[in-house]
């Protein structure tokens, strides 16, 4: 178990935290591993295509220009990120069916929720490419940390050291 507070008291000249307030959804309170991004304009279905794929434990960060009105991430969505190995997702935008996705076992970070999606698909989706959204620069393979707390990313991974032990 990881804090990012603590992460970032540790590493305070290697880790970025994102300014964003995202809201946390899935099982997963605290996920972590390396980033894989992708850009999408409204459209779920670039980020389908990129659950279908092995996780191999990987976090999804999906920039979706912050829009609030449609939701590129659903419940389906959820158990295919869950059954194909991905430790979680950190959304620029909003999802969908978000009481279903609470009971999957995968980590979410999103900006919010909204119960629209869109009928057609939306060209100009990117693959692998770096993104910077709330101050940070997502770059695919660094290491992503999420908690009820914050999104902090590191070039490399972290470990945190044990807890100061209470007195």
């Amino acid at each position: 178990m990881f804090s990012t507070s603590d992460l970032s008291d540790e590493h305070p000249d290697t880790t970025s935290v994102c300014q964003l307030q995202f809201r946390s959804f899935g099982l997963r309170e605290h996920f972590a591993g390396p980033c894989a991004t992708l850009r999408v304009r409204e459209d779920h279905r670039p980020v389908l295509r990129r659950l279908s794929t092995p996780g191999a434990g990987r976090v999804l960060v999906v920039d979706v220009g912050g829009s609030l009105r449609i939701g590129v991430f659903g419940d389906r969505l959820a158990g295919l990120a869950a059954s194909n190995g991905w430790a979680g997702l950190v959304i620029h935008g909003v999802i969908r069916d978000s009481k279903t996705v609470d009971g999957i076992d995968i980590g979410v970070k999103a900006l919010g929720t909204t119960a629209l999606r869109n009928a057609t698909e939306q060209p100009g989706a990117e693959d692998d490419v770096p993104l910077t959204f709330g101050g940070v620069t997502f770059k695919p393979g660094d290491w992503v940390y999420c908690d009820a707390d914050a999104v902090l990313v590191s070039p490399e991974e972290i470990q945190a050291t044990a807890p100061p032990q209470a007195y």
